[in-house]
């Protein structure tokens, strides 16, 4: 059921609707359409197209009626009661994807709760015909009694999964201050569902994360650590797609996953170019982004499927030379050659390259050497480990003023200047 209103911003599109339902399994028998100026408070559609759409249930045998829509819980219940079947909103449609795809064990916890809240404000639909018999003293039936059970059961469950996000929210921060100490700078791909994000990743990475065309293939957050040529090493990760008005309920619960995004370095926003609404997915991506506080994060703008859209890898910079716009293909691979370019630049300063000396029992600080750029040798000179590195200027001067050793910078991709950061000092 698709009603088009009179408010653009709470329009939503019909053929979207059938990528999710396609997506959740569903096979579609039939489609109601219907205009109004405003929703119907009572049902949303109005009792005119309710007839026509239970009209169409009892001819093709339909066991669900999905509305494209998010329906508060008295629009739902009364709907059901006019089409005499089961009812299912977009945002419910939305959660029930999202529990068919997260394989993690934060993934699951995060549809669960976004679930549980969800239905949490629905509960009573189940219960309608047992809440007449509450009243006065002597009258307290079983439908409250079951409901209040019913309510409480879903609370406590619902704080038990605040506990373990919270507790794998803190694993995550562990893991980010590390990365953040190990000065490898992180890269997110953010985007639209179904723009390509995995399959880029996969092109990027050769990681190997499911893909297909369909909205939600992947949930679970996946990181790779790669080698970018000039640019040394980076945390490359992809992340859940995007979708208009994605329920908030979604929002919060991913919220750890999405902080990811929050303190990236670097945000790569893949855009579908052969998509005819590009434009408008754009912003609703922005809106998200704003609403996670992650508007400030730098964003390189990708274009993926050129090859579908018919157009030519390029690459399109601002008033100062700076890249801000790519146009590739994940799957032909034209273009990526560009895009790696432009990450490097918008990394920052090339890649320089250093000796740097340790002693031998520092096993630690050279584990952490290892994550902090490549190393290209390592010669032991009596007691000291004399490590060749490839990184940047700031991780070597990080280096000598955190760890207090000597640093000496030996070539530059862009000059061949020599330069020196002894113990402690920067340069």
């Amino acid at each position: 059921m698709h009603l088009r209103l009179a408010d653009a911003e709470e329009q939503e599109d019909i053929e979207e609707l059938r990528l999710l339902a396609i997506s959740a399994g569903a096979t579609i028998v039939g489609v109601v359409e219907g205009a109004r100026q405003q929703p119907d408070s009572a049902t949303y559609v109005g009792s005119g197209k309710a007839e026509e759409v239970r009209a169409l249930v009892a001819s093709t045998g339909a066991e669900l009626v999905l509305v494209n829509a998010a329906l508060s819980p008295g629009q739902e219940r009364n709907l059901e009661k006019a089409v005499s079947a089961r009812v299912l909103d977009r945002t419910g449609l939305i959660l029930d994807i999202f529990a068919q795809r997260a394989h993690s064990h934060e993934g699951k916890l995060q549809v669960q709760l976004a679930q549980l809240e969800h239905l949490s404000t629905r509960l009573v639909r189940g219960w309608t015909h047992l809440e007449r018999q509450k009243g006065g003293i002597g009258l307290r039936g079983p439908g409250e009694t079951q409901l209040e059970s019913d309510r409480r059961m879903i609370g406590e469950r619902i704080r038990v999964l605040h506990k373990r996000l919270d507790k794998v929210r803190k694993q995550r921060l562990m893991r980010r201050r590390a990365r953040q100490r190990s000065v490898v700078p992180t890269v997110s791909l953010v985007g639209y569902t179904n723009a390509g994000k995995s399959s880029l990743f996969n092109v990027l990475t050769g990681a190997g994360v499911y893909t297909a065309d369909r909205l939600f293939a992947t949930l679970d957050p996946t990181m790779r650590r790669v080698e970018l040529p000039g640019a040394g090493a980076m945390i490359l990760a992809d992340t859940v797609g995007f979708i208009r008005h994605l329920p908030h309920g979604l929002v919060a619960a991913f919220r750890s996953t999405l902080e990811e995004v929050q303190f990236a370095d670097l945000l790569l926003h893949v855009v579908d170019a052969s998509h005819p609404d590009h434009r408008a997915y754009e912003e609703q991506v922005d809106r998200v982004l704003t609403e996670i506080g992650a508007e400030d994060v730098p964003r390189l703008i990708v274009m993926n499927k050129i090859d579908v859209a018919d157009d030519k890898p390029r690459i399109e910079t601002d008033g100062f030379g700076q890249a801000m716009r790519v146009f590739v293909s994940a799957h032909t691979g034209a273009g990526l050659d560009g895009l790696r370019h432009a990450i490097r630049e918008r990394l920052g300063p090339q890649r320089v390259r250093a000796l740097v000396r340790i002693p031998l029992g520092e096993g630690r600080l050279r584990s952490r050497l290892y994550g902090a750029g490549t190393v290209l040798g390592e010669v032991v000179e009596d007691d000291t480990l004399v490590m060749t590195i490839e990184m940047s200027r700031e991780a070597g001067r990080w280096v000598a003023a955190e760890q207090g050793v000597e640093v000496t910078f030996i070539k530059a991709s862009s000059d061949a200047g020599r330069g020196h950061v002894g113990a402690g000092q920067t340069k």
